[in-house]
Parts: C-alpha cells; sequence; structure tokens
C-alpha cells in the first residue's frame, strides 16, 4: 500500500513536470532541456514575485557561506568603550553623630566602564549605538575591527529611543555599512547579528527574523522591534543586524533571557528609526526630534472594539486633541481610531508613534481614520512642537534640588522627556553629577509639583524655595506617571 502511494505520488509530480515542460518545448528559440527545467522548477525560477526568497537546493548550495557578507560589512562593525567617574557615597552620610563630629566626608571617585559595540554608517566616522551603551560617559573611544583605538564626541542621544550617535576623532575616510529599509522586512529572513559578545572579540551570528513590530517588552519607551534569533548577547548591544544585501536593517539593542545569555529571543531597532536619528545628528541637534501632531493616543482594547463596531481591536483611539495644533486643524476628534498612516496599517499607539518618528518634520502624511464605522482619509502635516516662552533655571543653595536644572513644562519640552503635557509642575531638564540632587536619586523628567507645602508652578518658585533655610523637606514627585511624596532631612 505504501509503495502504491510512493508510484502514484510520483507520476503525479512528472505529469506536472510534462504540462510545465509542453508550451517551453513548443517554443522555437531559447528551448530548455529536461534537467534545466526541473531545476528551474524546483529553485522557483520560473517566475514569481517570492523568487528571491527560496530554500537552498542541493548539496552545493548547502555548502555556500557568508563569508563574503561578513567580510564586507564586519569592518563597519566596532567596539565601544564608555567610561565615568562614579562619586561614591559615605555609608554615615546623613547620620547626624557621624556628621557631629567628622563633618561631611567625601569619598574618592571610582571609574566605572561599560562595553558595548556600534555601527560605522558614513565614512566621516557616524557610528549608531545604544544609549544605554554609552549612558553617562565622561569618556568614549570606540575601537575598529583591526584594533585601531580612536577618541570620540557624543553628537547625539535619545534615552527614550535607546540610541546614540557618536563622531570618530579622526579624519581618515572609515569602512561603512549603508542603511537599508527595515520595512521591507519579511518574517524568515536570512539576517546576520555582528557585534562583541561579553568583550571576546567581535562575532557573527546568524539566524531569521522572528517577528516584527515587538512592543511591551520593557526595554526602552521605544515600542516597534525586530526580533530575531541570531544568537545576541550582552556586549552585542549597538551591533549590526545585517540582512542579505549586506545592508544595516537593525541595531541590537537587548535579549530575552532567565540566564544572562541568548536563548533565541533578541530584540533590534529597525534601521528606519535609525536613519531618521542619524540624519537629525547630521543637522547639528543634539536630541532626536520627533514631528508633533499636537495629539494623544490609546490602544483599542476588546470593549472598545466591540462598542466601536470594529471586528477585532486595532489602531490608536484619539483621546486628546491639543487646540490650534495640526491634529486640530486636520479635523481630528477624540474618539476617532487611526487604522492606517500612509497606507501602511496601524495596530497599535507605539506603531503609529514609529511611524510619526520616521517622518521629517514639514512633511505631510495620510491617515485613515475609523469615524461612526466609516473609514475617513485625512491630511495631517507634521510640525516642530511649540518651544514655549521658560527659560531654565539652574536650582542653587543648600536643598536636596541643588544642581537641579528646571524649566516649566512646553510642548517641546514635554516630547523631548517623554512625559505627559498635562502635568502640572516644572520639569527636571539636567542634573550634576556631582549636586545634591544627583546624590538624592532625583533624574531628569522628573516633575516638580509641589515642595513644604508651596505649589511648583515656575522654575522661580522652586528657585525661591528651595535657598529657604530649613533641613526638612517635603516634596512631590512625580516620575514616569507614578506620583512620588518624600520626607527627608537634609
Amino acid at each position: 500500500m505504501r509503495r502504491m502511494s510512493v508510484t502514484a505520488a510520483i507520476a503525479a509530480a512528472l505529469m506536472i513536470i510534462a504540462a510545465a515542460i509542453t508550451p517551453l518545448r513548443a517554443q522555437e528559440t531559447g528551448a530548455q532541456d529536461l534537467g534545466s527545467i526541473l531545476t528551474d522548477l524546483l529553485r522557483g525560477g520560473l517566475g514569481g514575485d517570492d523568487a528571491q526568497r527560496r530554500v537552498p537546493f542541493g548539496r552545493q548550495e548547502m555548502q555556500l557561506s557568508f563569508a563574503p557578507l561578513v567580510a564586507a560589512t564586519a569592518p563597519a562593525v566596532v567596539n565601544v568603550y564608555a567610561s565615568q567617574q562614579v562619586q561614591a557615597r559615605s555609608p554615615f552620610m546623613g547620620d547626624p553623630f557621624f556628621e557631629q563630629f567628622f563633618g561631611r566626608q567625601q569619598m574618592p571617585p571610582r571609574v566605572q566602564s561599560s562595553l558595548g559595540s556600534g555601527v560605522i554608517v558614513d565614512p566621516a566616522g557616524l557610528v549608531v549605538t545604544n544609549f544605554h551603551v554609552i549612558r553617562g560617559a565622561d569618556e568614549v573611544k570606540v575601537a575598529t575591527s583591526d584594533g585601531r583605538e580612536y577618541a570620540s564626541t557624543i553628537l547625539l542621544k535619545d534615552e527614550s529611543l535607546d540610541l546614540a550617535v557618536l563622531k570618530i576623532d579622526g579624519d581618515e575616510d572609515f569602512p561603512s555599512v549603508a542603511i537599508g529599509d527595515s520595512d521591507a522586512l519579511l518574517v524568515g529572513d536570512l539576517v546576520l547579528a555582528i557585534g562583541n559578545p561579553f568583550g571576546v572579540g567581535q562575532t557573527t551570528t546568524s539566524g531569521i527574523v522572528s517577528a516584527l513590530a515587538r512592543t511591551h517588552i520593557g526595554i526602552s519607551d521605544f515600542g516597534f522591534f525586530i526580533q530575531t534569533d541570531a544568537a545576541i548577547n550582552p556586549g552585542n548591544s549597538g551591533g549590526a543586524l545585517i540582512n542579505m544585501a549586506g545592508e544595516l536593517v537593525g541595531i541590537n539593542t537587548a535579549i530575552f533571557s532567565q540566564t544572562g545569555g541568548s536563548i533565541g529571543i533578541g530584540f533590534a531597532i529597525p534601521s528606519n528609526m535609525v536613519a531618521a536619528v542619524v540624519e537629525s545628528a547630521r543637522g547639528g541637534s543634539d536630541f532626536f526630534e520627533r514631528p508633533w501632531i499636537g495629539a494623544s493616543f490609546e490602544a483599542v482594547d476588546a470593549q472598545m472594539a466591540e462598542a466601536l463596531g470594529m471586528p477585532r481591536p486595532t489602531g490608536a483611539l484619539v483621546s486628546d486633541v491639543a487646540d490650534e495644533s495640526p491634529a486640530a486643524r486636520a479635523g481630528l476628534r477624540p474618539g476617532d481610531v487611526v487604522l492606517a498612516m500612509s497606507e501602511a496599517a496601524i495596530e497599535h499607539p507605539d506603531a503609529l508613534d514609529y511611524r510619526l518618528a520616521t517622518q521629517p518634520i514639514g512633511a505631510t502624511v495620510s491617515l485613515t481614520l475609523l469615524r461612526a464605522g466609516e473609514e475617513v482619509p485625512v491630511e495631517i502635516s507634521l510640525e516642530r512642537a511649540p518651544e514655549g516662552t521658560s527659560s531654565e533655571v539652574l536650582i542653587e543653595g543648600q536643598s536636596p534640588f541643588a544642581g537641579a536644572r528646571v524649566a516649566t513644562l512646553s510642548p517641546r519640552l514635554a516630547q523631548r522627556l517623554r512625559v505627559n503635557r498635562q502635568t502640572q509642575g516644572v520639569a527636571i531638564v539636567d542634573i550634576d553629577r556631582s549636586s545634591p540632587a544627583a546624590r538624592f536619586g532625583f533624574q531628569p523628567g522628573d516633575i516638580v509639583r509641589d515642595v513644604n507645602g508651596v505649589a511648583i508652578d515656575t522654575p522661580e518658585t522652586l528657585a525661591e524655595v528651595a535657598v529657604e533655610e530649613t533641613r526638612w523637606w517635603r516634596f512631590t514627585v512625580e516620575r514616569n506617571g507614578q506620583t512620588i511624596r518624600q520626607v527627608l532631612r537634609f
């Protein structure tokens, strides 16, 4: 019975092959022999949009190597060494008895270093790496694959995207890799991950694209990652994810692991986002400025989808529209659902945020809205967020806030700090690492709402309260949407 089944299958296959051969044989020119026709059929070479994506055919193709691709791209992947001086905290700091007899003792600073990878994307020496690789660094050095070491300058850094752009301090042309189109990736495409895992030296691993548009993985505010099973380990951060055309399609950023090593779940920032950040650095900006439309969005859950008559939860629900904003002029209303942007499907607010961030300021994009059960197309312009009129103020005196630079929350500052524009208070925009504000754990992006019972509505108000002579401080700070109330003795 099994033999008859095999015979029938072979006969059916021969009939299919014969049907394919007949029209080809009928042509007077360009006739092919049976072997070449069978080869083309099995390889998928007779046409089709996916002719470039196929499984290996035969032992000869199974022995093909990635070596030429690695040789062309690996020299553009570098090691990034970041170091900073950290002020050690005395275990007796804040102890009244110890301070009464010995005063406030300062411990000598110690050097803290980190190691990661980076990718040269411009022959002039522009290097893209992760923000967390150079976080707080006083000095950043770059080592090329041939062992040369250079000092570098940080041109741009963005914690919310976990990206940074460096400029190598050198005049020669450096090997670089072209930035590809990450939107062209499909699940199953072959990719290479190149970096310096565990500091053992440059390493190349291969794998496939496991998934696209991964969100809520707890790495950063950015929520549109490429997932790959190419082995990524500590030290690979900032390294290159390369497609089969030798183009950069992602910056390797993090792994999901319960052991600290690779288990085949790695995440990379798409190259289209990287390209937008690099262009911002080329333009002279020290932070990545996203286009502003003046609207807030939230995810559509199952209950919302049912109430809106949607077959499934998808899209970005408009929750708020600022007056006189591009969104208001385009006619967006609370309750609208953004389904697509420039024909790209929007599955969730993170996808919309990604699509908007990859567009240049000044561009016009088309949105497809769901409104009252009907799809409505709108055109919306992408503008620079309003700056506001408040200047930054450096807090001085003897208080926990000394050394913090604060400013009134404007739309542009809120966008830069990735905080809610509706929050009341003033924002901490920068902190001197050796200041009391740093020692007490304040961070850029914290919103100071009140201090010692005084509502903080302007930077000047905080500056006045901070010079009061008192040892006890009560304050309310908002951080990442969480309200923190604290009482401490300074």
